[in-house]
Formats: C-alpha cells, sequence, structure tokens
C-alpha cells in the first residue's frame, strides 16, 4: 500500500492537523515507512506464542478486596463548600 500527496492530506485533514502543502510529500514519506514497518510485523510467525501483558514475566500485586471508607472523608469534606454531618450538602433542586 502505499500513500500520495493526496491521502496524507486527507488525513491529515481528518486528524485535523495543519501541514503545509509544501510538507505534504515528507508526510507521506512518513506513512509510507510507518506502513512498511506494520507490513514486516505482518510477516512474523506468531504461531504457539502465548499472548502476554508484558515481555517480562510479573504479576501484579494484590490485595485484599474490602470495601472502606478510605480514611480521609475529613480531607475530602474539608474542599466542600458545604458539608454536615458526614456528607456533602446540595441545594435542593427538586420540588
Amino acid at each position: 500500500m502505499s500513500i500520495d500527496t493526496e491521502t496524507a492530506a486527507r488525513v491529515a485533514k481528518l486528524a485535523r492537523i495543519r501541514v503545509d502543502d509544501a510538507d505534504l510529500p515528507a508526510l507521506a514519506q512518513e506513512f509510507n515507512t510507518i506502513l512498511g514497518f506494520i507490513e514486516q510485523l505482518g510477516e512474523v510467525d506468531v504461531d504457539g506464542v502465548e499472548p502476554m501483558v508484558s515481555v517480562t514475566p510479573m504479576r501484579l500485586k494484590r490485595r485484599e478486596d474490602v470495601v472502606t471508607d478510605g480514611n480521609m472523608a475529613d480531607k475530602i469534606l474539608s474542599n466542600a463548600p458545604d458539608a454536615r454531618e458526614g456528607f456533602f450538602a446540595v441545594p435542593k433542586v427538586v420540588e
């Protein structure tokens, strides 16, 4: 697949990127370089390769799944314009 300057201009417009007409050939060449790299990746044989999250085997840190209040209610409510009895107070909007 090859990208010409007209297609590069259309892609730039869709991405809302202003590109001068003089810079379109360089942008088209950059797109072609990227597409060439993607074609190279398509040639790699990945049969029998397990999907992985990272190239290094590791596990995420686990913690006990319990519900807590975060122990920060006072800090959180200190930013509220109006707090009463440990809750955010908001004006009544429905009558």
